[in-house]
């Protein structure tokens, strides 16, 4: 009964993320007083991709076919294991795992990138393995500083937790630093500008200049993936409260805290600028910090 109810779960979360994104780029668009694509422009791209053939470079080896099934599975169990639902489930759904998922979906799309011999795609790789070595660390501290006030690594009972404690300092200064790894994991300004083609900037597009077709519907379908389940994250040990006296719904309330943080990060995309490569460090340290002083606070 439990992976049955995972694995719905994940379906509607795969389900959900395209249009997320869409929301994302019309308020971005919006914010920047242009008209943009419709909210549901991501769903009409895939679809597009979905239904043509691929280009495969003569250089790729079985790794080019193998990495988008891998990362698009990644994102499928990491959606099943994402908290939707504040309740313990049997010590399944484990912080550590979900650092895991995603470690494994940026390494596999990294040695895809290396592995058709394209310099700008070699050149994402090796710098979204720099990005790796800063993000990783931060996603821990920050998610940990959760996890000490719960007692556990176990989503289920960090949601839960969350729901009872009081909004304090700890809580505070914990939410903010993984709100800036929420940015830099999702591929957004100022880390990442998922909107360009410029070799200057790019690293998730860079890894999937030599996709096309069905293999890049997947990728990009995981990526938007990857983005929600930060974002519900987010919302379950950070923003976990529900005004169910109003509308007793609990999903009803996610869906809702949803779209206020995607609308949180199409403001911070329009209101800052990319930030120069060696700079990123710095960024992501005030991530550690601050989830070192809630670590302190507590």
């Amino acid at each position: 009964m439990l992976m049955l109810k995972m694995f719905f779960q994940a379906v509607a979360i795969v389900a959900l993320a395209p249009l997320v994104q869409g929301f994302i780029q019309w308020c971005k668009a919006h914010l920047q007083n242009r008209r943009g694509p419709a909210p549901w422009q991501p769903y009409l791209t895939l679809f597009k991709l979905l239904s043509k053939d691929m280009v495969i470079a003569r250089t790729a080896s079985w790794l080019t076919g193998f990495a988008p099934f891998a990362c698009f599975g990644a994102a499928f169990a990491v959606a099943g294991l994402a908290p939707v639902a504040p309740e313990p489930v049997g010590g399944v759904a484990d912080l550590f795992l979900i650092v895991y998922l995603f470690g494994l979906s940026r390494f596999i799309m990294a040695l895809a990138g290396l592995d058709t011999g394209n310099s700008f795609a070699g050149m994402g790789s090796s710098r979204e393995m720099y990005l790796a070595v800063l993000v990783e660390p931060a996603f821990l501290l920050a998610i940990l500083a959760a996890a000490g006030a719960a007692g556990a690594t176990e989503l289920g009972v960090m949601a839960s937790d969350a729901i009872s404690h009081p909004f304090t300092l700890p809580y505070v200064l914990s939410a903010v630093a993984f709100f800036i790894v929420m940015i830099a994991e999702c591929g957004r300004i100022p880390v990442d500008n998922p909107d360009t083609h410029l070799e200057l900037t790019m690293f998730q597009e860079a890894m999937l200049l030599e996709y096309s077709g069905r293999y890049l519907a997947l990728l990009q379908w995981s990526i938007y993936v990857r983005q929600l389940v930060m974002i519900i994250l987010f919302a379950e040990l950070f923003f976990p409260w529900n005004w169910t006296s109003m509308i007793p719904t609990e999903l009803f309330w996610m869906v809702c805290k949803v779209f206020v943080l995607g609308l949180l990060l199409a403001i911070a995309e329009t209101s800052t600028a990319k930030m120069r490569l060696f700079r990123l460090p710095n960024f992501l340290a005030a991530s550690g910090l601050l989830s070192l002083l809630a670590l302190v606070a507590r």
